[in-house]
């Protein structure tokens, strides 16, 4: 059985949606017959490389919010975050373009390492502060992650992948995606948001039985 994940690497919801999904997973009987797939999305798909100012400033600007009120709300993203034992430096996060990094998470498919590549990734823009956009960290993530240098190099070097991750865009909105974490479970249930593990954990054995009764 397959389940995808549609997320992006600068979504805090996208983080705890992750150990959430891999809490269900521990304790699903059969989890080794489940794979899990990382698919692509964008929260902002015209975002530079790094952006400027601060991550407050941003956030203020994009929902009219206070900054108090931006920091009022990273407390509480934090402390759900820590419940599920994810450190988060919301402060610290420096914004820019997710689409090299969806596209390294494609090579670490390739080479049997996408979830190494995205956890990477997630802990190293919310917990380290790391500029996701910037190529050279990129690279040193990735081959952190366990990704061949060689391989690295070429897809930040040329537009390798570009057209999977697009792929993956275009299908999220032919699914009616228009927000993230969602996660679609055998292609017969999509589940919103970084709902509980409980919840989660439901769906999967809802789905691993429809799919067993229909194999009889």
């Amino acid at each position: 059985m397959r389940i995808e994940v549609w997320s992006d690497v600068v979504c805090p919801w996208c983080y705890v949606g992750k150990r959430r999904l891999e809490s269900a997973l521990s304790r699903f009987p059969s989890r080794d017959e489940i794979e899990v797939v990382w698919r692509s999305f964008e929260l902002d798909p015209e975002a530079p490389r790094r952006r400027d100012g601060s991550a407050a400033e941003h956030l203020a600007r994009k929902y009219g919010m206070s900054e108090e009120q931006v920091a009022s709300s990273w407390a509480r993203l934090t402390e759900l975050a820590a419940a599920e034992g994810v450190e988060y430096h919301l402060d610290r996060t420096q914004g820019g373009s997710s689409f090299d990094a969806h596209r390294l998470i494609h090579l670490g498919a390739e080479h049997g390492r996408q979830d190494e590549v995205k956890e990477r990734f997630l802990r190293a823009y919310f917990t380290e502060g790391e500029a996701i956009g910037e190529p050279s960290v990129l690279r040193r993530l990735a081959i952190e992650a366990g990704l061949p240098a060689g391989d690295t190099d070429d897809v930040l070097a040329t537009d390798r992948f570009a057209a999977e991750v697009r792929e993956d865009e275009d299908r999220a909105r032919l699914l009616g995606i228009n927000g993230v974490p969602f996660f679609a479970i055998d292609e017969r249930y999509g589940v919103s948001g970084a709902q509980s593990s409980e919840l989660l954990f439901d769906a999967i054995s809802t789905a691993w039985a429809e799919r067993a009764a229909s194999v009889r």
